[in-house]
């Protein structure tokens, strides 16, 4: 089974500002089917608290920061994203929660499927269970 990983991205530095970027396979595992971004998250609220059974996800902190809580079934790990040139890659099958974000945070998450309310396990027993099974 493939592992959560931080990816360097690439950083062009520019006296005009600098720029980063992204691109299946230099730097992702997968093809983007689907793109979609976090932004005005009031303090102290936590987005995510799924898994998927199916899909993989690339997160990146554009602005601001938050933290990514993974969880393998077995332990759990919290990674900061807080550079625009630093990508968090999930492998399905993970548990994740976005909390901790700073003001004007902005977190763009790509990923390789559409939606599909079907992949999404919403109840954390329940992952444990499925992942126990894997």
């Amino acid at each position: 089974m493939k592992e959560s990983q931080l990816i360097n991205l690439p950083k062009i530095l520019d006296k005009r500002g600098n720029l980063s970027f992204f691109e299946y396979p230099n730097q992702l595992p997968f093809d983007i089917a689907r793109t979609y971004w976090i932004y005005d998250v009031p303090g102290g609220e936590v987005r995510g608290s799924h898994a998927f059974r199916e899909q993989q996800e690339f997160i990146i902190a554009l602005s601001g920061s938050f933290d990514v809580v993974l969880n393998d079934g077995v332990k759990e790990e919290k990674i900061s994203l807080n550079r625009s040139y630093h990508g968090l890659y999930i492998p399905k099958m993970y548990w994740r929660s976005l909390e901790n974000f700073s003001t004007n945070s902005l977190a763009l998450i790509v990923s390789d499927k559409l939606y599909d309310e079907a992949d999404y396990i919403r109840d954390f027993e329940q992952f444990k269970i499925l992942k126990n099974e894997i």
